[in-house]
Parts: C-alpha cells; structure tokens; sequence
C-alpha cells in the first residue's frame, strides 16, 4: 500500500460524522449484547437466506436453520410460482414438519408437507389440509387457522431474504434503499456455476465479518495467495444507509509463476485477470478505472457480497450464540466451456479457497484474545472505514428504545 494513500486519512475526511476515535471491544465479547443484537438486529430487519434458482419448480423447499432464533425457516415455491417463508413447526404439538438432515441447508421437493409425529398436513402455501382424525379434534378447532405460523418473504435480484418481525417497520426494497439500486441490474442468475463452503467458527459473528470487510490485511495476511495484487486501497467508498460498499483495485503481479500465469490467462473466474468490462452495470466502477477487480459490500447485518466481471461470490456470518457462528463462503462463476477454462478455474478456486482460508484462520485467535479483556478499544485504520461504519449502524439499532 503506497504511502500517499496511507497518510491522507481520505475516509475520516470524507465521513467526519463517523469520527475518528477507538471503537470498544465490548460488541466483541459480550453476552449481554449479543442478546441485545437478536432482538433489536436480527429479529427485526431483512436478512438474506437464499436464492430463487434454489428453488426451480413448485413444490421444491429449502431449510434453513437459525440458532439465534431457535427456529428453522422451511421455504417453498408454490405452484403459483410465489416463494414464501414459514417456520417449520407443527400446528398441532410443535414438531418439525420437515425433519432436517445433517447440520446445515437442505433441500428437497414434496407435493405436500406431512409432521412425521400425527401426520398433520401442510400445502405449498402452509395451509392445514389434513388432520389425522379430524373428529376428535374440539368444535373451536378450525383447519384454516392453523396453517404454518408464516415469515415475511421477497426476492430482490433473484436473492431471497426474510424477516422475523410478524410487522415489518419497512418493506425489503425499502431496507436496502439506495444499496439496492447500486447492485441491481447485474445478470446474478446467468452465472450460476457454484462453489459452497462452510464451517462453524468459535467467535463472535462481528469478528467474522469484520475480517472480511476491510483489504488493509491484504498484504499481510495474503501475502502468499495474492503477493503485491490489491495494494492500492480502497477506492470509491459509498455508505448507503444502514449498509456499505466499496471497489478493490487490482495491481498484476510482475513475476507470477508460470502456472498461475497460463491460469490467469485462461480462467473466466479469477479476480486476478483484468478483463473488459461488459457486463457491470453503470453503478459499479462508475469512475471507468482501468484497475478494477471488484466491489466489496456489506448488507446489514451479516451478508457482504462482492460482484467482479463475470463472478460474484458472498460470505454470510450467522449468530449462534456470543462466541460462535457460522460462516457460509459462495462463489460463482460463469460455466467453463473448454477444457483450458475448467483447468483455470479449479487453480482459480484453490487460490481463493486458501485466501478464505487465511482469512478465517484469524478469527478465533481474534476472540480468543479479545476475550481476555485486556484491550478495551480497537484502533483502526483509514482503510478500516468499513469496519468503523458497521459499529456505528449497530449502536443505533441497538440504542432504539432506549431513554
């Protein structure tokens, strides 16, 4: 990172509002609050948990499991077409209707949703449509009241996200507001060729996600899967609203080996090969700069999706509890049509592979360490404005109600 752009503080100027002193580690570390962010976070505003081509005919569902909630969101495609959200509990004596298999997604079809317990009978809409002898059930009893409890649901660029609040303050595109528009228009469901990873992680979900919101580690952490790649900063800043993106600018390496030169040449999914733009929209890399790799967001409160010519990928932080989460790694990529291009891209993918990996190896050291209480405060950097700006959307949820 050159020096002119490390001693210019351009973020702190451009934003004085977000201020310049240490942020607590107390969000870090505490029980207290963790419960304070389930109730006044997670409970309330629009969370991503999908995405349509998921579910590509009537009758296919997806479970999705959320420990901070202590519930597991069943969604469906109805033979209307509409995808729609419920939790997947039983009307009659509160089992899973849909019995999860493994620990994480699954996915499945079924023309009806039977409790394995009494049989008890859902549509694709959650309706009640049987209940094993109906008869013995009391007068006040009535099937159309007691479908599936449902959870508000919409799509926005083919993503499905949900909400837990039984009354939204504000509807989805409303939420995402200016963000929304600044991703829209990028063909999400033409580059569908996927890769899925997974783990579950012993720190806060702050902690995850923080150390993906920022490229001031690039050179440090990265030094040997990206040497020298991404070194010029940040570029292109924009908070919007409750959320926040930013554009990584690209540096060739002069001396890659020979490998991963050929590679580069050839792979459609690799963030290190400068290609024409074509296909971002007019709101991505909208100063034209020769140098861009790609935009780096992060949609409140646990979801950051990064879009690149030809690729977009996300990483998605899940609360379990104040000292454990989950994290979900995705990248997708357009479908390799030659043999040289399906060679590229699996080098393409065990490189990003080992830079998710070095990214998450931090991470339990991080709050292993903070948890000690021997830092009270966290000094960041310039070019950790995006961190910084994340605490400060969290306080003021977390303050809402309060004298």
């Amino acid at each position: 990172m050159s020096a002119a752009v490390v001693g210019e503080r351009r973020w702190a100027r451009t934003y004085p509002w977000l201020g310049e002193d240490p942020v607590p580690t107390k969000p870090c570390i505490s029980e207290n609050i963790y419960r304070q962010e389930v109730e006044k976070v997670f409970k309330k505003v629009w969370l991503h948990v999908g995405r349509d081509n998921e579910l590509p005919e009537p009758g296919c569902y997806k479970l999705k499991r959320l420990d901070f909630a202590s519930t597991t969101v069943l969604l469906i495609r109805g033979k209307d077409g509409v995808i729609r959200a419920f939790h997947n509990t039983c009307s009659h004596r509160g089992n899973t209707v849909v019995v999860p298999e493994g620990e994480w997604d699954n996915f499945g079809q079924k023309a009806a949703f039977s409790c394995r317990f009494h049989a008890w009978t859902y549509n694709d809409k959650g309706e009640l449509i049987g209940a094993q002898e109906e008869t013995g059930m009391p007068p006040c009893f009535r099937k159309s009241e007691n479908g599936l409890t449902p959870i508000n649901c919409d799509t926005w660029e083919g993503f499905i996200f949900i909400n837990l609040d039984e009354k939204p303050s504000v509807g989805l595109h409303e939420y995402l507001g200016e963000m929304g528009v600044h991703f829209s228009g990028f063909p999400y469901s033409e580059i569908t060729h996927n890769f899925t990873y997974y783990t579950y992680l012993n720190c806060n979900w702050k902690v995850g996600l923080d150390a993906f919101a920022e490229a001031y580690h690039v050179n440090t952490i990265h030094a040997g899967s990206f040497p020298g790649t991404f070194s010029t900063g940040l570029q292109m800043i924009k908070l919007l609203g409750d959320h926040r993106t930013t554009a990584v600018c690209f540096n060739p390496p002069k001396d890659a080996p020979p490998v991963a030169s050929l590679a580069q040449a050839k792979a459609r999914g690799s963030l290190v090969n400068n290609v024409r733009e074509t296909i971002l929209p007019p709101t991505l890399n909208d100063e034209k700069r020769d140098d861009y790799a790609f935009e780096l967001s992060v949609f409140f409160p646990n979801w950051l999706l990064h879009v690149s010519e030809g690729i977009w990928f996300t990483h998605q932080f899940w609360p379990i509890g104040y000292d454990q989460c989950l994290w979900e790694g995705k990248y997708n990529v357009m479908e390799p049509t030659t043999n040289s291009e399906k060679w590229a891209l699996e080098h393409a993918m065990v490189v990003q592979r080992n830079a998710w990996l070095e990214d998450t190896a931090t991470m339990e050291g991080t709050f292993f360490a903070l948890n000690s209480g021997s830092k009270k405060h966290m000094n960041l950097h310039d070019e950790e404005i995006l961190v910084r700006h994340g605490y400060h959307v969290l306080e003021k949820y977390l303050n809402q109600g309060n004298p």
